[in-house]
């Protein structure tokens, strides 16, 4: 007999960024499997899907003379019992633990036992590796992951951390991120006549949301330093302005190798149309824009820190190289500039390794299982 779908809430940060994109793709994916997916937050997020059994429920956040800085979290716990009871939601599926899974442990005291939807919380970086170090919060995350009905991360170095930061004493499973690519819209072709990639350029990609982290001037040294100077362009697609690095990147006198979008959803386009992919971040818990990148068979060079090394297998899938040596990083960026048939090769295998492992397919069946054993408990 099978199980029945389960009615799920899901609440993230709405903004451009790996843990909201994960999170809609998510609920995506469970709706195109029987489920009933219910998004709570104050703005839609970025990637949310539109469709059959999918609803987006906003958080009214009113600012009161009252407070000096207005508050989210207990008008979220509000909205979240509401639509809990309303719709009789079996889990309460939060990304971060502040606030969301506070709320989530208000929103549970305010219904009744029988009604109360068990609570999964899933770490994707910042609560643990920023204000895990921050005394002022740590006895709140901890209190959050401890009472939590579930607590994944996306990598086996963030459960480790967390585990050394936080002092949490209870069982974390350790869920990968997953990507499933949509069909682009144009052809690589097109793509590159429109940005004004010549044929003979190799077209390099970032990602990111251009947070501190992301370390974007070492992006622009490590771009400073390509040699030769005239064979390629950077596409970057930036999830916020990338207004306050223009000084930069004239400094630098490399405007005419860049080109920005910013705030782009159709990623699919751009993906299939790059060469390779290049990522300075300081920090990542796992780097979403690297599985996208391989997901089309586009290799990325990056900084061995975080997460990255259970996403890329240096040499045979990317190019990694230690934190902050832009030299070498700009190195290993010429070497598959100019060896197209190794770049092909890392790019066959990362796409090969991206379809193995961090699929939907693989992916999403443990986060049902997930629900079942938390629901069961």
């Amino acid at each position: 007999m099978p199980e029945r779908p389960l009615k799920i809430g899901i609440t993230c940060y709405p903004t451009v960024g790996g843990s909201g994109i994960l999170a809609s793709e998510l609920g995506d994916e469970l709706a195109k499997r029987g489920h009933e997916i219910h998004f709570i937050s104050y703005e839609q997020p970025f990637r949310m899907p539109v469709g059959p059994r999918v609803f987006f429920h906003p958080v009214i956040v009113n600012s009161y003379d009252l407070f000096k800085y207005p508050d989210y979290t207990l008008p979220l716990s509000v909205k979240m019992a509401e639509v809990s009871r309303d719709h009789g939601l079996d889990v309460l599926h939060v990304h971060y633990a502040v606030p969301h899974a506070t709320a989530a442990f208000l929103a549970c005291s305010m219904l009744p036992v029988d009604q109360r939807p068990r609570v999964v919380t899933t770490l994707h970086g910042t609560d643990t590796t920023l204000l895990g170090n921050d005394r002022g919060y740590v006895p709140a995350i901890r209190h959050a992951l401890e009472h939590s009905d579930a607590v994944t991360t996306v990598s086996e170095f963030l459960r480790d951390e967390t585990v050394r930061l936080l002092g949490v004493q209870r069982s974390i499973d350790v869920i990968h991120n997953f990507f499933e690519p949509h069909t682009p819209r144009r052809s690589r072709e097109e793509v590159r006549r429109e940005l004004g990639v010549a044929d003979t350029d190799a077209m390099l990609l970032h990602t990111s949301n251009l947070r501190s982290a992301k370390r974007i001037d070492l992006l622009l040294e490590t771009i400073a330093q390509l040699r030769p100077f005239a064979a390629f362009k950077l596409v970057i697609l930036a999830g916020e302005s990338f207004a306050r690095y223009e000084n930069e990147v004239r400094r630098l006198g490399i405007a005419s190798h860049i080109i920005v979008r910013e705030r782009v959803t159709e990623i699919e386009d751009y993906l299939q149309a790059a060469d390779l992919a290049l990522f300075t971040s300081e920090n990542e818990s796992f780097c979403l824009s690297i599985l996208e990148a391989m997901s089309f068979g586009c290799p990325s060079v990056a900084f061995a820190v975080g997460g990255i090394p259970e996403v890329v297998e240096s040499g045979k899938t990317g190019l990694l190289v230690p934190f902050g040596d832009t030299a070498a990083l700009a190195k290993s960026v010429e070497t598959l500039i100019n060896d197209p048939g190794r770049r092909a090769l890392l790019g066959r295998n990362a796409q090969e390794r991206a379809r193995g492992t961090f699929s939907a397919e693989v992916i999403v069946p443990r986060y049902e299982a997930l629900y079942r054993r938390a629901c069961g408990r």
